[in-house]
């Protein structure tokens, strides 16, 4: 079909040095959650997506909205100013897919604030999750979450 948009592909290391570089541009208030921190603490594995746990007032999501205009198909026009506050993660599907959210399992901005690991990464200070932060958002019914909490409770228990 004529006009389609091709789905989006995974997301790879670049990408999310380049979606956190227009982020800090912004000055933006945000924190790499998800697959992407978790392969920051050392568990590799595959990933569809990049998740963010958002500050939640309106200044910052409009930030974060203006950020992600650097991705080529522009989806982000397609998110209205109080999706955030209606849904629990509100997904920009463009060349990669970014899940934005106010909540990660109950846990807000606010709460991760202390738990945030700056990493650099070609030159760009990435805020991600800390592994006890992590912990606290894998605690659900998810099969995947599992291996997880398994890898994070022992990687907590060794540095101790």
């Amino acid at each position: 079909m004529e006009g389609t948009l091709p789905s989006p592909r995974t997301p790879e290391e670049d990408d999310l040095v380049k979606l956190c570089a227009a982020l800090n541009a912004q000055g933006a208030r945000y924190v790499v959650v998800g697959c992407m921190a978790m392969n920051q603490q050392g568990l590799l594995r595959a990933t569809e997506d990049i998740d963010l746990l958002l500050e939640g007032s309106r200044e910052n999501q409009e930030k974060v909205r203006k950020a992600l205009e650097i991705l080529p198909n522009k989806a982000v026009r397609d998110v209205n100013e109080n999706d955030l506050d209606e849904y629990m993660v509100v997904r920009v599907a463009d060349e990669i897919v970014v899940d934005l959210m106010l909540s990660a399992c109950g846990l807000v901005y606010a709460e991760a604030a202390g738990e945030i690991e700056i990493r650099q990464i070609q030159g760009v200070s990435i805020p991600f999750a800390s592994a006890r932060f992590l912990l606290r958002t894998k605690q659900t019914y998810r099969d995947k979450d599992i291996p997880d909490r398994i890898f994070l409770e022992r990687k907590l228990r060794e540095n101790s």
